[in-house]
């Protein structure tokens, strides 16, 4: 059962899209965690409500959303290829931002509860000693918060691997170009004979998020073990 060099493809684009997706969103996850768990303002429940919504809408939706939004003819999709040149409908890099979307809700829980389980007395001491909120934030408020920030983001690249429903309406199911294993594994289950590729991918893809799981718990005892050093 050799991975044919299209398979192969479908693989290298999924790793492609999924470290894209959590790499792009992963400095906006931090930043929404924070205000979510920190902040207290006008909106806090809409704007928690917003980031979780992908979480119960139908992926379809979602991804007719992000057509409509960043087609070539959506406001934004129109805009972003006008002044700049980027097309995201019908290309990996929009199979990336689908991916993020819907990875985005899991990423940012993650990080915030590790935030809301910090010992505030930890950043008080920071600041009563002259430390400036965003050096607490840098310096203490981050390295506790780290096993959450690790496993938001292996769980966003689980979902992100796993992507199927957002990516297919918003850019298709083109080889080479946004076919990601679940495309792919799609496409074989609808030709004839295609159980053997299917079944292929599907090894690939449950290998794929288990060593990812694995190592996520590697690096979280690790970062654990510093925490408790660092307190």
């Amino acid at each position: 059962m050799a991975i044919t060099p299209e398979e192969m493809v479908a693989i290298k684009l999924s790793l492609r899209v999924a470290s894209v997706a959590v790499l792009a969103s992963l400095p906006i996850a931090i930043l929404v965690a924070y205000a979510l768990s920190r902040g207290r303002f006008r909106g806090k429940i809409l704007l928690d409500g917003l980031v979780h919504m992908p979480l119960v809408l139908p992926p379809v939706v979602t991804g007719y959303v992000l057509l409509i939004l960043f087609g070539r003819r959506g406001p934004i999709g129109e805009f972003l290829d006008e002044t700049l040149g980027i097309v995201l409908s019908f290309r990996w890099t929009g199979a990336a931002l689908a991916a993020a979307v819907m990875s985005f809700p899991l990423m940012v829980r993650a990080i915030r509860l590790a935030m809301d389980a910090i010992d505030r007395r930890s950043e008080d001491a920071a600041a009563s000693l002259g430390a400036s909120p965003a050096w607490v934030f840098a310096t203490v408020t981050l390295p506790l918060a780290m096993p959450g920030i690790i496993a938001g983001v292996v769980l966003a690249f689980a979902k992100a691997l796993g992507e199927f429903g957002a990516t297919i309406t918003f850019v298709s199911n083109i080889p080479g170009e946004t076919q990601t294993i679940p495309a792919a594994i799609y496409t074989y289950t609808q030709t004839p004979d295609g159980d053997a590729g299917a079944l292929r991918l599907s090894i690939v893809a449950v290998g794929l998020a288990f060593a990812a799981l694995v190592a996520s718990e590697l690096l979280v005892r690790r970062s654990g073990q510093q925490r408790a050093g660092f307190e």
